[in-house]
């Protein structure tokens, strides 16, 4: 671990300056140290965790905690680039941790094999954001709870075959943009070849604070009723992947775990019902996703988790470095396609 000079010029030290040379220049030294000042967790450590943990660490937050009690399963080594050979039955948390740990030493990396359903409500507190993935929908609307009252940005995402998505509450939000300057023409010219090269090649530029971005809980986005005139024009233009994503979830909680490879029979029946179940109770109709809806959604694709773990890392980012305009507060990606969608789903505001 690399010691932090505290007392150098911005509060960044030489190694840093050199570490963080490119990022710095692109999102300036300002959100350079917010982010450094930092700390994440991250809950679930299979193939999309294993990339937001990667864009984490490279991008420099102060600390990063790995929390996962599950065992490294055979399915691990498809998706998840963190664990190395050998490591069947060891925690995932720890077997991830050396790996992790090695992309970044300015980074505090930790590991906690425990179980995210036996953290009190004074552990998630403590941190300046909060990710989770491969959690219960349960799980995930506590603890999105908790971080809304206490001011900690809260991110889910996961990966389901060829599907994956991102969600984002950060409650009220401000953040900077990076706008060109108006270039100011001499009298006289406002018409000449001069006025139109200021105008198409502004030479600086400036950031502008923008006004504060409400967000609402997960609990809220998920509980959007469908019902009415209203809802009938929102729905058209609502993505699948929304339907999809109420489906998937409700089956983890009905089975504990996400469709499985090795029961696909089984599985795809029960999703096939869920699909009936859930849409209908919803307001909808179950022709919103295909009957062959449940043959892409199995498995972690490694590509898909390399997509949507770089769009949650990248959010996670902007969020801490309160730098340009996040989603706000979904984000689809579609494998089968290879469409991402941003999606804002909640109460009228």
């Amino acid at each position: 671990m690399v010691e932090k000079d505290e007392s150098s010029p911005g509060g960044i030290s030489e190694e840093e300056a050199a570490q963080y040379d490119r990022q710095i220049r692109l999102w300036g030294l300002e959100a350079q140290k917010r982010l450094r000042a930092s700390r994440v967790l991250l809950v679930g450590l299979r193939g999309l965790g294993a990339e937001v943990a990667k864009n984490l660490i490279l991008a420099g937050v102060r600390g990063l905690t790995l929390l996962d009690h599950q065992q490294v399963s055979p399915e691990d080594s498809r998706a998840q680039f963190l664990i190395p050979a050998g490591s069947l039955g060891r925690n995932r948390a720890e077997a991830s941790l050396e790996r992790a740990q090695s992309l970044n030493p300015m980074v505090e990396v930790k590991a906690d094999p425990e179980s995210v359903e036996s953290k009190p409500h004074e552990f998630f507190t403590q941190f300046d954001a909060v990710c989770l993935t491969c959690c219960s929908r349960e799980s995930m609307v506590r603890i999105n709870q908790i971080c809304h009252k206490n001011g900690v940005k809260f991110f889910t995402g996961d990966v389901f075959g060829y599907h994956g998505y991102m969600f984002a509450d950060l409650g009220q939000h401000e953040f900077v943009e990076e706008k060109p300057k108006v270039a100011k023409v001499s009298t006289g010219v406002e018409d000449g070849p001069e006025a139109k090269r200021a105008r198409l090649e502004p030479a600086e530029t400036t950031m502008v604070k923008k006004q504060q971005l409400q967000f609402c809980p997960l609990r809220e986005a998920l509980a959007v009723q469908w019902r009415g005139e209203a809802a009938a024009a929102a729905l058209r233009r609502t993505a699948p992947d929304y339907f999809l994503l109420q489906v998937l979830l409700q089956f983890r909680s009905e089975a504990g775990r996400d469709p499985c490879p090795r029961r696909v029979p089984e599985d795809s029946q029960r999703l096939l019902r869920l699909r009936r179940e859930v849409l209908e109770a919803l307001g909808v109709g179950a022709q919103l996703l295909p009957e062959h809806f449940h043959s892409f959604c199995f498995s972690e694709m490694a590509p898909v988790c390399a997509v949507v773990g770089g769009v949650l890392g990248q959010e996670v980012v902007k969020a801490l470095s309160q730098r340009d305009p996040p989603h706000n507060n979904f984000f689809f990606f579609d494998g089968v396609r290879g469409q991402g969608m941003v999606e804002c789903l909640g109460p009228p505001k």
